[in-house]
């Protein structure tokens, strides 16, 4: 499947041997994966995800990346806030290194195909499938706890998901270990309807990576660091000042054990640090961990290490923010690929499953 949009503009792509190394992608590779605006994007978020998309995701092979602004309804929320976030998610993605003359960035919603391919997925998926999702279960027992009604979208997303992916044929969907879940619900969801319906789906994969692909809360290392949570002083935001990023770092909970090594389970605080050292660094967490012999210097060299990763991050942004026509046009192009990309396997589906073509 290819484009067949005219393109231009902001969001322009070279041709397939220029610019980008996109001659040197893997033939057959496509990659799809997204960010929800449901609060401030986080140093888990860029560690985790974003840089790998933007340093090798977007080169390796033909790459979407998704404002899933649709999942954020699934909760109770600010109208203009989730608009807000998810201009500022847009320009934190374009800040981060991802190249609109490289991969297609765009937003959820302007992409009818996902809603379209939804249902179709909802009449393949199971109640049971859905309740035994570990987020909804999770989510839903905040939300009864807190006194507030479970909306049905919380329960029904996971078959969004899997139709975000499934519409553009992707092979892999780079995520956090937290996501695995969904990706398997994904390829269960494909291969059922392939075999009821005929061949219509690529199955795709998840990818993770190795290091510092779920960095913690550095107040509570038991949890992951979210973009959500209420309590924010173990929380590193993207566009937190420097010395806010230093304070919050050195603040960090540890242990009372002597030294520095790296065992996850044993000093989950330590191992987070190290992590988060190695994933700025490059080097390895427990050839790091043997450098040092006290606490407060490795939380110095980490503070120190965060603060320089997010420095150009933070200014690539300024300058975005200041131009609301460029995001504006980026998503606007990207949209345009990605629903060129999308409709032929939605309209493929919907004929599969035995509904009339339009006349």
């Amino acid at each position: 499947m290819t484009a067949t949009t005219q393109e231009s503009g902001p969001a322009a792509r070279p041709s397939a041997d220029g610019a980008g190394g996109r001659s040197a992608r893997a033939p057959g590779t496509r990659i799809f994966s997204g960010v929800k605006p449901t609060g401030h994007l986080t140093l888990g978020n860029h560690l985790g995800a974003m840089r790998r998309w933007a340093e090798v995701d977007q080169h390796r092979a033909e790459s979407l990346f998704c404002v899933v602004d649709l999942h954020a309804l699934t909760v109770e929320h600010d109208p203009a806030r989730v608009r807000r976030l998810s201009r500022q998610t847009a320009g934190l993605l374009l800040a981060s290194g991802l190249d609109p003359e490289v991969c297609t960035v765009f937003a959820q919603s302007h992409v009818d195909e996902h809603a379209r391919l939804m249902y179709l997925l909802e009449c393949v998926a199971t109640d049971g499938e859905m309740r035994r999702m570990i987020q909804y279960k999770e989510k839903s027992a905040r939300a009864r706890t807190s006194g507030q009604g479970v909306r049905l979208s919380l329960l029904t997303y996971p078959v969004l998901m899997a139709a975000d992916i499934l519409a553009y044929g992707a092979t892999e969907v780079p995520v956090g270990e937290d996501q695995t879940q969904h990706v398997e619900l994904t390829r269960d969801l494909a291969v059922r309807f392939n075999q009821r319906y005929g061949h219509t789906f690529v199955v795709p994969r998840a990818t993770v990576p190795a290091v510092a692909a779920r960095v913690m809360d550095l107040q509570d290392p038991s949890a992951k660091m979210g973009k959500s949570h209420a309590a924010t002083s173990g929380i590193v935001y993207l566009l937190d000042e420097p010395d806010a990023v230093a304070r919050k770092v050195r603040r960090a909970v540890t242990d009372g054990e002597p030294g520095v090594s790296y065992d996850r389970e044993a000093r989950p605080g330590v191992a987070n640090l190290l992590e988060i050292l190695s994933a700025c660094t490059g080097e390895e967490p427990g050839a790091l961990a043997e450098r040092y012999d006290g606490i407060g210097v490795l939380k110095a060299d980490t503070a120190d290490a965060v603060v320089e990763l997010l420095r150009p991050l933070r200014a690539r942004h300024a300058e975005i923010s200041a131009d609301p026509a460029y995001v504006d046009g980026v998503l606007r192009e990207g949209a345009a690929r990605a629903r060129a990309l999308a409709r032929p396997t939605v309209d493929a589906a919907y004929e599969a499953m035995g509904l009339l073509r339009p006349a």
